[in-house]
């Protein structure tokens, strides 16, 4: 079983299981890979300095949810504002999925300074929020996966959204 604490001369500890750091490994592995679907790309003229051309929400849902709209109500400002910043998140995004992975190769006890483990926070928080918007988590997930049949192929996912809820609870706490 995982866990994390807060280690003398500064740092936080987290100790994984093999399966259990394999999970996060695949998991920033995918959500990499899934910033790059529909990423603004080199057709995109501004896209070397950061501006994108693209003014509308992405298709898909988890990339939607990743990248919200940064005002309700008003298309015009909430398009000018994606165009603006969302490359720059996705960056950042990627950063952070890259420094979870880079840390996994140090064993399976990684120490990591505060800046790392803000930045697993980071990148934890945008697996769940991907891994729930597929599953359609509400805060009613509890009772409806409690009922789930244990055959139902999302089961290992929900399981794995539960567990990556508990490994950022021990994070924070550790961190604060």
């Amino acid at each position: 079983m995982s866990a994390v604490k807060r280690v003398r001369g500064g740092g936080v500890s987290v100790r994984l299981e093999p399966e259990e750091a394999a999970l996060v490994r695949a998991l920033m592995e995918q959500l990499l890979a899934l910033l790059d679907q529909d990423a603004p790309g080199p057709g995109d003229e501004l896209a070397a300095v950061g501006i994108s051309e693209r003014t509308s929400p992405p298709d898909d849902p988890v990339l939607a949810r990743l990248f919200p709209d940064g005002y309700r109500g008003d298309d015009r400002a909430a398009g000018e504002f994606r165009r603006y910043t969302e490359m720059g998140l996705r960056d950042g995004k990627r950063e952070a999925a890259r420094t979870v992975l880079k840390t996994l190769d140090r064993g399976p006890r990684p120490v990591l300074d505060d800046e790392e483990a803000q930045t697993w926070l980071r990148a934890l928080n945008d697996v769940r929020l991907a891994l729930g918007t597929r599953l359609d988590i509400t805060e009613e997930w509890y009772e409806q996966a409690a009922e789930l049949d244990p055959a139902d192929p999302r089961t290992p996912m929900y399981a794995a959204y539960d567990w990556l809820t508990m490994l950022q609870e021990s994070l924070v706490r550790a961190v604060w």
